[in-house]
């Protein structure tokens, strides 16, 4: 890679991390498993990944890459969903990291204007979407039930 293209990269770098950052915020906000620093750091690597693949190794097959990339994620986001009492959570969180790797790809390859459109409709869906949500009702209504019987559980566990 030359240098000018390795300038080029981290300008892209520097571009992944701020949209990465704008969908980490609301994570960050709500208190969830993967915030800010996670998200920034999957749409950085899917964005170092990306473009290493496209520029670095111009003979090889892009394609690859980015379907490691996907299955990567797929594993860190497995890791943030929790199974507890019949109930799933944490799979909004989940596929805010695999909407943000998606961006990071974006970005990697140039299309930096669709990886703007694509943050601005993730946090289109996280934080306004969120209000017609019937899990965010659902949890609003029921947290301060769950903080009530918590800790009573901690209290019994001791």
């Amino acid at each position: 890679m030359s240098l000018y293209q390795q300038a080029e990269a981290v300008f892209y770098l520097l571009l992944a991390a701020l949209l990465s950052m704008l969908i980490g915020l609301d994570r960050e906000r709500h208190d969830q498993p993967a915030g800010l620093r996670t998200h920034m750091l999957v749409g950085l690597g899917a964005c170092l990944f990306t473009v290493l693949s496209a520029r670095a190794f111009p003979e090889s097959d892009p394609a690859r890459v980015a379907a490691q990339v996907v299955a990567g994620i797929g594993f860190i986001g497995a890791g943030t969903v929790l199974q507890r009492k019949g109930s799933v959570h944490h799979l909004t969180t989940a596929a805010s990291i695999w909407a943000t790797a998606a961006v990071g790809m974006a970005v990697g390859v140039g299309a930096w204007f669709l990886a703007l459109a694509a943050t601005v409709i993730v946090w289109v869906i996280l934080a306004i979407i969120r209000i017609f949500s019937k899990d965010d009702h659902e949890h609003r209504r029921g947290s301060s039930e769950n903080s009530i019987m918590e800790g009573r559980e901690s209290n019994e566990a001791y």
